[in-house]
Order: structure tokens, then C-alpha cells, then sequence
């Protein structure tokens, strides 16, 4: 799964490397090292006016839904996402991307759990494939908001925990926000574990567990306790 992650890039910066406009409240997006659900987080989408960095809520919201109190669903498995009613409207109709400098993941040790940081081998920007809903409640306040779809493990992971969220190739990002692709067929083959090789893993200070740090140190390597 993923419950934890870190975006340092700057937001000006994630705009021009996914070729999107900034909207008000992303633009306002400062680095942080410990991303928890229920934050406000900035999202690639496409829209009718053109590709755009907007903020979400992490933690999904169907329109359906009666209220805010409803389970918000942070994850969704690739294996069961086009039969689940929670999902199968929003993976073929609504996908977007979720930039990240890396992730973390908690390994279970002898006496306790050993977080590790996980990211691209060149230590790049990338972007998780997500998916997104609108909600807007009688008398409440509309909620736009995500979730982060995780898919098994690939070689590398596996040893640390047995899935991991999916990360969509640079080449693959048209591809994944174009509203026209519905059809489970051509999505699929995008939900599969990223490539091993291209990615690194390292273990880091338990600071991380706590979501009230946020600091760069929380991503330096530590020897594995």
C-alpha cells in the first residue's frame, strides 16, 4: 500500500515538468516530507481547458456518498479496481497523476518496524497513478479528493512489503489522463509493478512515523535497525 509519502520538487517546478497550468491553491504548495492522507495535495489532471495542477484531498470521496463522515478510502488494489463500485466509474472516467519525490514503506523487524525510502534510481520526480472524485453534499462544502492505486510488489519492494503504489511511466502520461481511454483493456497494462531496475530503497530514521515531523532529514539514509 501507500499511506505515507514526501514531494521536496518545487511546485513551479512539478507544473513545468508535467506541462500544466497551477491553480491558486496548489500554487501555495510548499515541500513536505511526510505526506498523510486527509491533506490537501497537489494533483495532475486534464480538464477541457488543458492539463492542470490542482489540490485534492487525499482520501476518496464518491459523489454518491451521503456525507463527509463516509469512509475515504486512501488506496485502491489494481486487481479489484474496475469491479469495485468505489472505484470503476473514477478509473475509467477519472484518473489523474500525483507528483512525489519518494515513498515510504515499513519493513517488520525483529523488534520493531523499519522504515525505508523509496523512490527512482536517479532520485527524479515521478508520479503515482491516481484516481478522483467530486462530491458536493447538500448544504456542504464540495470536496474534490483522490486516492493512490497500488498494485503488487515488483523485486525490489517485495522484500520490504508486498505491494507498492503504481507508478506511471513519463511516456505513459497522456495516455493515463485522457478521458477518451475507458476501456479496462488499455488501462491495465498500466497498473502493472514498476520496473525494479529503475528504482532504489534505503532505510531511514523513525521520525517519519510520526506525521507531525516534516523536515528533509527525514529522508537521509540511516543504517537499518
Amino acid at each position: 500500500m501507500c499511506g505515507r509519502y514526501e514531494v521536496h520538487t518545487p511546485i513551479e517546478e512539478i507544473a513545468r515538468r508535467f506541462d500544466a497550468v497551477l491553480t491558486d491553491e496548489a500554487a501555495a504548495w510548499s515541500p513536505r516530507y511526510n505526506v498523510a492522507p486527509s491533506l490537501r495535495i497537489p494533483v495532475v489532471r486534464d480538464t477541457k481547458a488543458g492539463r492542470r495542477v490542482e489540490a485534492m484531498t487525499w482520501g476518496l470521496l464518491p459523489s454518491w456518498a451521503k456525507d463527509v463522515s463516509a469512509v475515504k478510502p486512501i488506496n485502491a488494489r489494481a486487481d479489484t479496481v474496475f469491479e469495485k463500485a468505489m472505484f470503476r466509474n473514477a478509473i475509467k472516467r477519472r484518473r489523474c497523476l500525483i507528483p512525489a519525490d519518494g515513498f515510504y514503506e515499513w519493513q517488520q523487524g525483529a523488534v520493531r518496524k523499519q522504515p525505508w525510502h523509496i523512490g527512482m534510481a536517479d532520485a527524479s520526480l515521478f508520479a503515482f497513478g491516481g484516481i478522483w472524485e467530486y462530491w458536493a453534499g447538500e448544504g456542504a462544502q464540495p470536496m474534490v479528493s483522490c486516492a493512490i492505486l497500488v498494485t503488487s510488489a515488483n523485486e525490489l519492494i517485495s522484500k520490504i512489503h508486498d505491494r507498492m503504489p503504481v507508478i506511471v511511466s513519463v511516456e505513459d502520461y497522456a495516455r493515463w489522463l485522457s478521458p477518451d481511454l475507458a476501456e479496462p483493456s488499455g488501462i491495465r497494462p498500466m497498473l502493472e509493478p514498476y520496473a525494479a531496475e529503475l528504482m532504489r530503497a534505503y532505510p531511514v530514521g523513525t521520525r517519519v512515523n510520526n506525521v507531525k515531523n516534516d523536515a528533509p532529514d527525514l529522508i537521509e539514509p540511516v543504517a537499518a535497525g
